[in-house]
């Protein structure tokens, strides 16, 4: 059942995107695919990670025998972890400007991996640090994005 409310949620998701997507102007100057092209790419990205998913529920009630009358408990606890992630996301936004991307990301991302990954902390402090500091240069430098430089001076 989960499954099926997430893939609903990417599929309105989607919707919204696109349409949030389309109202973007276009610039007849400048770059020949204009402002719309990554916007685009991502609303694909997430269909077919949309169709990715309803493909696993396909193969999965295929294969699954199912008992009719019993249902599968709900725990508390799935609750708290995405409320929990939800507020976490939530900080990372309202810090976001004011530490900026590298930092504020490098601190998000070590939370949940830390989190997922009980145990792993050389992993975790490594793979938070290097993906926010690669992707902020790589945004910056190579395509000319500005991003938040929060307390950094770069």
């Amino acid at each position: 059942m989960a499954d099926r409310i997430i893939f609903t949620g990417i599929l309105i998701l989607a919707a919204v995107y696109f349409y949030a997507t389309a109202q973007i102007p276009s610039i007849e100057i400048g770059d020949p695919l204009g402002p719309k092209a990554f916007p685009r790419l991502l609303g694909i990205g997430l269909l077919v990670t949309g169709g990715i998913l309803l493909l696993e529920m396909l193969r999965a009630g295929k294969t699954e025998v199912r008992d009719e009358g019993a249902k599968a408990p709900v725990e508390w606890r799935h609750y708290l972890v995405v409320g929990a992630a939800a507020i976490w996301t939530g900080v990372y936004f309202a810090v976001f400007e004011w530490l900026g991307y590298a930092i504020a990301t490098t601190f998000y991302l070590l939370g949940l991996t830390s989190y997922f990954h009980k145990g792993r902390l050389k992993t975790n402090v490594l793979t938070s640090v290097l993906f926010s500091f690669i992707s902020y240069f790589m945004f910056t430098k190579l395509l000319g994005v500005t991003l938040a430089r929060g307390i950094l001076p770069f």
